[in-house]
């Protein structure tokens, strides 16, 4: 937690423990078999790209999902105020959104 005094106020803002969730992702990655790539941290808005991969196979939506919600079970977003994408290395951010709106319609 950082103190911040702007204009005679006191702001409190939390810091994502870096640390932690590079062990939460690392674990929830490896508990589907998979390891992870890289983290890219853009601390300006608290947001944060994560990308796995497989060897063996193809990285499935539903590891993509089970690191996110491993992420979301260990840090509380009202809190920390942060977003997060998880994706694989043969699909960006872009095409997993367009796959998803197919899916639902």
């Amino acid at each position: 937690m950082i103190e911040i005094e702007a204009e005679g106020l006191l702001f409190f803002v939390a810091v994502m423990d870096r640390q932690l969730f590079e062990k939460t992702v690392n674990e929830a990655a490896a508990g589907r078999g998979c390891s992870v790539v890289s983290i890219d941290w853009n601390d300006d808005d608290n947001v944060f790209e994560v990308t796995i991969d497989r060897e063996s196979e193809p990285v499935s939506l539903e590891d993509c999902e089970f690191v996110h919600r491993a992420v979301l079970a260990a840090f509380n977003r009202d809190i920390e105020d942060y977003a997060l994408t998880v994706g694989s290395l043969g699909m960006d951010a872009a095409e997993a959104d367009e796959l998803l709106k197919s899916i639902q319609e």
